[in-house]
């Protein structure tokens, strides 16, 4: 069987910016004019809107077919040149490829006995870690130190130096730790957070605490640097907001993101935990109906610089992930409509390899439900329930089929309804999730479809109604609803009124209350 044509190198060369594009060129341009064969291959990929092998080969070779495994190591060649330039526009660009070229010089000096040159060069890398905090960098920088003393016997350096050299060592090995020590708590409750979202059905609140009750986030004064604070409120900022304590999910991320910015030349270095602290913040506000400081936060997110590719889809993705929401929240569904069309045009723009759709759909169909295309809304649920399989929200599955099933009944696919209910139930049991929210659901659309008549319909939504705002006490499921609101369809169905016009008046109601 013949092996499917690989598309790594078409994914690299399509993910460059366009300044690593032109300093590619410029990095060749000394090796040849420009019409070699791999620049020949690099510019027809650049111009490639789609992957297209066979389009390739006879652009590179002029319609005649390459000889054996020409092309293949062409290929190969020309991969390993593009990362050989990269490495080289990030020497450039990044502290830590700054840091590499200047130790990589000190022992191209120090090899051929450049002594003076080799500490004036450990002097400006020193300088550039301890800012930066590069801390693996700094022990490099001060085993330079020692060993070029030692090679040049000044011993009179070591006397005076020595001390302050181990004391220096030592301390950067401290900070090395004390990064760990926070990093690997941020990841514990990172990965709780994103394998279920809202916790229900288990009790994780004990873990999470065992994790935050430890003796080093007594403080924040015990994170040592910049980077240890960050992820000392990094991780305090998950945990609130995982054990639903939103009061102190946005205190502790408008701390960090004032923690963030009083650093600027780390960001000037790496914006990605900044983007999605920014977005965090976004969401606690939202969850406080802070929706003013939503705005301001949305537009502090949409008018970041990206440094990276993977910077420019993150803040695609949680702009309009957080837009999106805005405008759910307050009712505002055509004007989530639009902003969904922008959100579709733009995305056009990053390699579908690499962009995340799925949270989209979800969003995108309850925005459908919210302007009563449910056509619409179904086929953007099937798209997200069709997405593989993972851990990440689980918790939304349970709600993806609720969602579906109110999608039919508005359909009015009475017959296929009650598939639909047998279907949902086996999945729900399967997976351990037929929680009392879902359960009671099931049991209600079953009573629906018995009705005959309006009046009776209208009991059966009346007590649907009361049962949940019983289980809406549970952990976990209020903070559910808030991404579809069960509660407004039940009221739009009571009253006869539309569901945006419902989420409309309720978020008018809260905003009323909170002020």
């Amino acid at each position: 069987m013949a092996k499917t044509p690989s598309d790594k190198l078409y994914r690299l060369i399509r993910s460059l910016s366009p300044a690593e594009k032109r300093y590619f060129r410029l990095f060749t341009r000394q090796k040849t004019d420009g019409t070699s064969k791999y620049q020949v291959l690099f510019e027809a990929i650049a111009g490639m809107d789609r992957f297209d092998e066979e389009a390739l080969k006879r652009k590179v070779y002029k319609n005649r077919p390459p000889e054996g495994k020409k092309y293949s190591e062409l290929k190969a060649y020309l991969y390993e040149l593009v990362l050989k330039s990269l490495q080289s526009f990030d020497e450039h660009q990044s502290i830590d490829g700054r840091l590499n070229h200047l130790l990589q010089s000190v022992a191209v000096l120090y090899k051929r006995g450049h002594y003076d040159d080799c500490r004036d060069i450990i002097y400006k890398a020193g300088k550039l870690a301890r800012q930066y905090e590069r801390y693996a960098h700094l022990l490099e920088i001060i085993h330079w130190e020692k060993q070029l003393a030692y090679t040049r016997m000044d011993v009179d350096f070591l006397h005076k130096r020595l001390d302050h050299l181990l004391f220096e060592e030592d301390r950067a090995i401290d900070q090395l730790r004390n990064v760990a020590r926070y990093r690997k708590a941020f990841f514990q409750v990172y990965t709780a957070i994103k394998r279920e979202a809202q916790q229900r059905g288990f009790d994780r609140k004990s873990h999470l605490q065992s994790i935050v009750s430890q003796e080093y986030f007594s403080d924040p004064d015990l994170a040592g640097s910049h980077k240890a604070r960050i992820l000392f409120y990094r991780t305090l900022n998950l945990y609130y907001y995982a054990v639903l304590e939103y009061q102190q999910f946005y205190d502790t991320g408008k701390k960090l993101i004032a923690l963030f910015e009083s650093q600027p030349h780390f960001l000037r270095e790496n914006i990605s935990d900044y983007i999605a602290a920014l977005s965090n913040l976004i969401l606690s506000c939202g969850l406080l109906q802070k929706y003013d400081e939503v705005r301001l936060c949305l537009q502090k997110l949409r008018e970041l610089t990206p440094i990276t590719e993977d910077d420019r889809r993150k803040i695609h993705r949680q702009y309009y992930t957080n837009q999106l929401a805005l405008c759910y929240y307050t009712g505002e569904f055509e004007e989530a409509r639009r902003e969904m069309e922008r959100c579709l045009e733009e995305s056009a723009q990053f390699d579908p390899h690499d962009y995340e759709t799925a949270s989209f759909y979800f969003q995108f169909c309850t925005i459908c439900f919210g302007c009563e295309d449910y056509d619409g809304a179904l086929n953007y649920l099937n798209e997200w329930l069709n997405q593989p399989r993972s851990v990440e929200r689980e918790d939304l599955q349970s709600l993806a089929r609720v969602l579906s099933l109110i999608l039919h009944f508005e359909m009015g696919n009475t017959v296929l309804l009650e598939s639909l209910l047998r279907s949902a139930t086996r999945f729900l049991q399967k997976k351990n999730r037929l929680y009392d929210l879902e359960r009671r659901f099931i049991h209600f659309i079953s009573e629906l479809l018995r009705q005959s008549n309006a009046r009776e319909q209208m009991e059966v939504f009346q007590k649907m109604k009361v049962d949940l705002q019983e289980v809406a006490k549970a952990p976990g499921v209020k903070a559910l609803l808030q991404t579809f609101d069960l509660e407004a369809w039940l009221d739009a169905k009571i009253s006869g009124r539309t569901f945006a016009a419902v989420v409309r008046e309720k978020r008018q109601r809260e905003t009323e209350k909170s002020n």
